[in-house]
């Protein structure tokens, strides 16, 4: 018998070795990743650099709490500011990022009525679970964290109905990752924040799989052209080391006084050398436009293959951030089961959505090879 928790439904293999994009299993068999580990390791596998400043700090110290001065969350707070007058809090996940948001606009702002909208996921704690707009995350574990308030994704008329005085923050996720890769559209986010400034309502972006660089820019929020009050982050922030943020406008600073929230291992100088390390390789100008061709490289090789193929309704997402909606579960859990025979490790997005999240290190040759797997299988399922 096993002596874990069955909450995860695995394959039946594991991953022991990487390099760069690639990933190797138990029995030696080779694959492609298009997954980044659920938007991780956007640097990819085994990379030297991270390597040798994870050694490095670990023949120092490992953890010290927060009761002490850390250079490394300074240094790496001052990356995530990218110029601007935000600061920051350390923490483990994010699901924990979003938590600390959650607890920092209702103290901020005094009041408890956050909207946010159906098909999002903003993790399984509690705070973020009751923020998650899905029936299915919620069954079993009522009664939620109050408060909340759903409603439709890019749509601005319900959200009218419902925002006021009384309203704390919005929280949403620029691209709904687990909802089905879905993309806000730019209008309605600039309308949002419109609202939000005139009822006085604090707006939470939720970038915890869209950030650093996934989708092209380093913030999936500088194309929105707006600015958040707080956002979150974690998954590709640490390549793998657990790590979250949460990032609010210098103004909020005060409201997180001593005592008001904390972290054992947040903010840990492990996660924070590499996360520091991390920023400064993808935040670089050169590395978000190679992200945005082979993004865009990707992006039109499937809608090639897909543009006489009856089973697939859609090809969305932004960055190397993509989802392919098909016709029913059992195409997608199909498909999902031959990429992986055939050496691409690929991801699901709701019930419909193969889920597409490369390593940003991807190259254009593994970007083609990935598109001939796809190619063919989806050709397969089709015919």
């Amino acid at each position: 018998m096993s002596h874990l928790f069955p909450n995860y439904q695995r394959k039946e293999f594991e991953l022991v070795k990487g390099s760069a994009n690639r990933l190797t299993d138990q029995k030696g068999k080779n694959y492609l990743d298009f997954t980044s580990g659920i938007g991780v390791m956007n640097l990819g596998y085994n990379d030297p650099e991270l390597n040798q400043v994870l050694s490095d700090q670990a023949n120092l110290l490992w953890h010290t709490p927060n009761l002490y001065e850390n250079h490394l969350q300074e240094q790496t707070a001052e990356l995530l500011a990218n110029g601007k007058d935000y600061v920051s809090y350390f923490c483990n996940s994010g699901a924990e990022a979003n938590e600390a948001a959650i607890k920092l606009a209702r103290k901020a702002t005094g009041k408890s009525q956050i909207i946010t909208f159906t098909n999002s996921f903003h993790g399984r704690t509690y705070g973020a679970m009751s923020a998650t707009g899905q029936a299915s995350i919620h069954a079993g574990f009522d009664p939620l964290v109050p408060d909340f308030i759903y409603v439709p994704f890019n749509e601005i008329e319900p959200l009218k109905a419902v925002i006021n005085h009384q309203t704390a923050a919005v929280m949403l996720e620029l691209i709904q990752g687990e909802g089905g890769v879905v993309p806000a559209k730019e209008s309605w986010v600039q309308e949002v924040q419109a609202l939000c400034h005139e009822f006085g309502v604090l707006l939470i972006i939720d970038e915890i799989q869209t950030g650093i660089g996934r989708t092209g820019s380093f913030y999936a929020y500088e194309q929105y052209q707006i600015e958040p009050d707080i956002f979150t982050l974690a998954k590709g922030l640490g390549n793998g080391i657990p790590v979250g943020a949460m990032i609010g406008k210098a103004e909020l600073a005060g409201h997180f006084s001593p005592g008001s929230h904390g972290s054992t291992f947040g903010g840990n100088k492990l996660a924070m050398c590499v996360a520091a390390k991390v920023v400064e390789r993808i935040n670089q100008p050169v590395f978000l436009q190679a992200v945005q061709a082979k993004g865009e490289q990707l992006f039109t090789g499937l809608l090639k293959i897909v543009e006489k193929n009856t089973k697939i309704k859609a090809v969305r997402g932004k960055g190397l951030m993509i989802g392919i909606e098909v016709e029913d579960p059992h195409t997608l859990n199909y498909l999902v089961d031959q990429l992986q025979i055939a050496g691409l490790l690929t991801l699901k997005a709701g019930q419909t959505v193969l889920r597409l999240l490369p390593p940003l290190t991807i190259t254009e040759e593994e970007i083609n090879q990935g598109l001939l797997i796809l190619e063919k299988v989806l050709n397969s399922e089709a015919s």
